[in-house]
């Protein structure tokens, strides 16, 4: 076991290359980055100050995600929003959210979930409805993450969170492009509210109604704001 003694102590904080990562999807989120930028390991290593291995990983990660495009000789550059991808996405994910809001609802009915569990779902909520207009789009963006993410946890089924964490990244950049609008910012959490009050209620059939309506009427409303952008 002498070999033990040789190893560094794990460090807590994500790798770089989840960190350079991250901050590429938020940038590229909130617009920071636009749709056609061009994007290489030098410039990105630059801005960062790190070195260009983990940029070269990350930038891999946005690719695989559809965030990056290949850019001809110059390398890589930001996709466009894609209406139609966004669509599908949301399809996939209606019938999901209202999974994950219907067991969410039973498991509370029958007792099965713990108070700090529900105590992190009102968090989220509370959040949320707090964030004013002048909040920037990245938080409004995080804070919508949050409150479906607490919704999958809180449904006990694992498999649920799993799979919509896959494109959490083309999620959260379509959820910029509508959170822009002030209007859609306070319905989304009105949405939110009903359906955490459903869930709480043990209402499980209205909660899973309410959960896939909010997804179906947000995938909607993004192929068309996406569309008018894409036109303009």
């Amino acid at each position: 076991m002498a070999w033990l003694t040789m190893l560094d102590p794990l460090r807590s904080e994500p790798a770089l290359i989840d960190q350079v990562y991250g901050r590429l999807v938020e940038a590229i989120s909130d617009g920071s980055l636009l749709a056609g930028e061009r994007l290489t390991q030098e410039r990105v290593a630059r801005l960062l100050d790190v070195s260009r291995q983990p940029v070269s990983h990350a930038l891999q990660l946005l690719k695989h995600h559809g965030l990056v495009i290949e850019h001809g000789r110059r390398g890589l550059a930001v996709a466009p929003l894609d209406a139609t991808r966004i669509w599908h996405l949301y399809q996939v994910r209606e019938p999901m959210d209202g999974l994950a809001a219907r067991l969410a609802s039973e498991r509370v009915a029958s007792g099965q979930v713990h108070k700090d569990d529900i105590d992190v779902l009102q968090r989220t909520l509370l959040v949320g409805c707090a964030l004013d207009d002048s909040a920037p789009i990245i938080d409004l963006v995080r804070a919508d993450v949050a409150f479906h993410m607490a919704i999958h946890d809180l449904s006990g089924n694992p498999e649920i969170a799993r799979t919509v964490s896959e494109q959490w990244p083309q999620f959260r950049r379509s959820m910029a492009v509508v959170l822009d609008s002030k209007a859609r910012r306070a319905l989304v959490w009105k949405e939110h509210t009903s359906i955490v009050d459903a869930v709480l209620d043990g209402n499980a059939s209205l909660a899973e109604h309410l959960a896939r309506k909010h997804a179906h009427d947000a995938g909607h409303e993004t192929r068309q704001r996406i569309g008018q952008m894409s036109q303009s």
